[in-house]
């Protein structure tokens, strides 16, 4: 498991149950054509695989970093620092794993600029889970 996922699985990890199910409810529950609620077996056959599908869940990533930050003794700022966004999760924030992490985001800056390197990796992460199904606030993607 490279470390974004590993970011992610511990911030979506997190997310409550009701954060992550209403999405995939909604989707299962929405009536078809004639007014009734679709599900596999009732599409039949021939409707293609991925309509079965649930939806993606949606998880609020600053509801959860913000509940995180709240519980942690150290003042941490995720929605500015990448140290303080993997430390919030537990994760390894040495400059070794955040050139690890930058290598697997395909960061082609100087590794040795680490203030550069932060600001992207923080970014592009934010962006990474907004990608795969996070609610990230409009802000902190641009």
């Amino acid at each position: 498991m490279g470390l974004f996922n590993k970011l992610m699985s511990k911030i979506f990890g997190h997310a409550a149950p009701a954060t992550t199910a209403s999405a995939s409810q909604a989707a299962t529950a929405a009536p078809a054509a004639g007014g009734t609620p679709q599900t596999p077996a009732a599409a039949g056959s021939s409707a293609p695989a991925l309509a079965a599908a649930p939806a993606a869940p949606v998880v609020d990533v600053a509801a959860v970093l913000n509940d995180l930050a709240k519980k942690n003794p150290e003042k941490l700022d995720w929605r500015k620092s990448i140290v303080d966004l993997m430390k919030l999760v537990g994760m390894d924030s040495s400059l070794t794993a955040r050139k690890q992490l930058a290598t697997e985001l395909h960061f082609t800056g100087d590794m040795n600029d680490s203030a550069s390197m932060n600001v992207w990796l923080h970014k592009q992460v934010l962006i990474k889970l907004a990608e795969n199904g996070g609610k990230v606030p409009p802000e902190l993607l641009s």
